[in-house]
């Protein structure tokens, strides 16, 4: 009798243990659960901030090593040079070789990430990224590299790439509208040529035409090169609305420029 007794409560005493073990890998579950759920959106935070991050530090480094006199001449001068050093393969864009090149920054850019500080400089970067991205994408282009604040972006059609520069200014009202407390204005400069990856250099004088007409390029514009405004000439929603002569840093001669926007804006 007394063994059955023993028995009984060591029976007891086990199934309340069992049920405490239970409760506590319960609570623990759920802890680990809240755990990974954190930790989860502590990454999607991380990945949806780390280019707009890498663009600060960009911006930093190329202030330090050049100073502010240097980066006055803004991203797309070093976009440019990066470009004909590197050599990117562009050429499968299009069966002929031929392809148009958009480059694109913020109008005075330096000061202005001055005047607002590193934070606030960091969030107006993570906005116009994505607004960049997101327009290029829609339009079928290809985000060939990307420092600070200026963008090289390579396009098949010319018509892609104008009318990606017109979604752009349109997104940012020409500069009339505000991107957080700021208003942003942003110059965009396209040209069209052949790229050659090797043995050639007119990949390089292209790049560097497409940058010298994003450099003429007012804060809301969309500036064009002969070539391009050839090529688009039968496009009845893209009008020229002016043109006007440059002597370009670097090219022989001047250039005919011009400016484009979407009939009846």
């Amino acid at each position: 009798m007394i063994i059955e007794l023993v028995l009984a409560a060591v029976a007891a005493l086990e199934a309340v243990g069992l049920v405490a073990l239970f409760v506590l890998l319960r609570r623990r579950g759920r802890e680990l659960d809240e755990l990974q759920r954190k930790f989860d959106n502590r990454q999607l935070l991380m990945l949806g901030g780390r280019e707009a991050v890498k663009t600060v530090w960009d911006t930093a480094n190329l202030l330090r090593k050049k100073g502010f006199r240097g980066a006055v001449l803004t991203s797309i001068e070093n976009l440019a040079g990066w470009a004909q050093v590197e050599r990117p393969d562009l050429a499968g864009l299009t069966p002929d070789g031929h392809v148009v090149i958009m480059f694109s920054d913020i109008e005075g850019s330096t000061a202005l990430n001055e005047r607002l500080g590193d934070q606030s400089w960091v969030k107006l970067l993570g906005r116009h990224d994505r607004l960049i991205r997101h327009r290029v994408a829609k339009c079928g282009g290809h985000i060939v590299k990307s420092q600070g604040d200026g963008f090289m972006i390579a396009f098949a059609e010319p018509e892609q790439a104008v009318r990606c520069g017109l979604d752009i200014q349109a997104a940012l009202g020409n500069g009339a509208k505000s991107m957080g407390r700021e208003h942003v204005r942003v110059r965009i400069g396209i040209h069209m040529g052949k790229s050659v990856r090797r043995g050639d250099d007119l990949f390089g004088r292209n790049v560097a035409m497409a940058a010298r007409v994003a450099g003429q390029a007012n804060g809301g514009e969309v500036l064009v090169s002969e070539a391009v405004r050839e090529a688009i000439a039968d496009e009845p929603d893209i009008a020229v609305v002016a043109e006007r002569e440059a002597e370009l840093k670097g090219l022989h001669g001047t250039h005919r420029l011009y400016t484009v926007r979407r009939q009846g804006d």
